[in-house]
């Protein structure tokens, strides 16, 4: 068992609020979050790897989008996550466990309040426009009367 994997079944034996997949999501929008703003994870200096609770929940929410789209925020409250300090405690949990860094400035409430997480999944996937119900009926052998 590796390092990072005992360190996170430490966490989630402390903290049971989240699930394991939380911790992985995170990570990896972490990862995306760092391309998007073009900074370079192997850099030696904090400063150029560092990116904002708010620019990462900012690469949350389009990471979250893309992998899974409407269903985003079923996924997150699966997940344990129901708001943006979710998001916060996960980082912090990983920071407190050496798994993630911060710099001195870098707090929990950095995640709070940034934006409402029903809000922007409901908006961000409101079926608009003019869409045909009569191909959806037509496809599953439906005639409309």
């Amino acid at each position: 068992m590796t390092k990072t994997w005992s360190k996170l079944k430490e966490i989630i034996k402390k903290d049971p609020r989240y699930s394991l997949q939380a911790y992985q999501f995170v990570f990896e929008a972490l990862d995306y979050t760092t391309n998007m703003l073009g900074k370079n994870q192997h850099k030696t200096t904090d400063q150029d790897r560092h990116v904002t609770g708010r620019q990462l929940l900012e690469g949350i929410r389009q990471y979250a989008s893309k992998q899974f789209g409407f269903m985003a925020l079923t996924v997150f409250e699966e997940w344990g996550i129901n708001q943006d300090a979710d998001f916060g405690n996960i980082v912090f949990n990983l920071v407190e466990n050496g798994l993630m860094g911060k710099t001195g400035t870098d707090s929990r409430d950095d995640f709070k309040n940034i934006y409402d997480l029903k809000k922007v999944f409901d908006e961000e996937f409101k079926f608009d426009g003019s869409y045909d119900i009569r191909l959806s009926l037509n496809a599953l052998g439906i005639k409309k009367r």
